[in-house]
């Protein structure tokens, strides 16, 4: 399942095949559409777990405005990746909390 159109971003257009890598694995996903998107088509759910509980969060809102589906992308923490568009060769990993710092690679 695939978003084809998002109330932010318009229309998705599928881009070419990709590879990226989420937690060290290498994922599949389509260039251009959002990362959380990539993510939920290959069954990850869980984005982010809250600094105080270690609860899952994931996809809530879908449009940037709430920080469930923030992640660290490319070293860079808290980006929210339902508004980020998935390139090629990008370094996801879940985050815990939302202010986490990004370990050095």
């Amino acid at each position: 399942m695939r978003i084809e159109e998002h109330p932010i971003l318009g229309k998705i257009e599928k881009g070419k095949t990709v590879i990226f890598e989420f937690d060290g694995q290498p994922m599949e996903g389509y260039e251009g559409e959002p990362i959380a998107a990539a993510l939920r088509a290959a069954g990850i759910m869980t984005h982010r777990h809250t600094l105080k509980y270690k609860k899952p969060r994931g996809i809530f809102c879908a449009i940037g405005r709430c920080t469930d589906c923030v992640m660290i992308v490319d070293g860079k923490p808290n980006v929210r990746t339902c508004v980020t568009p998935l390139l090629a060769g990008m370094k996801v990993q879940t985050q815990d909390g939302v202010t986490a710092k990004a370990e050095s690679n």
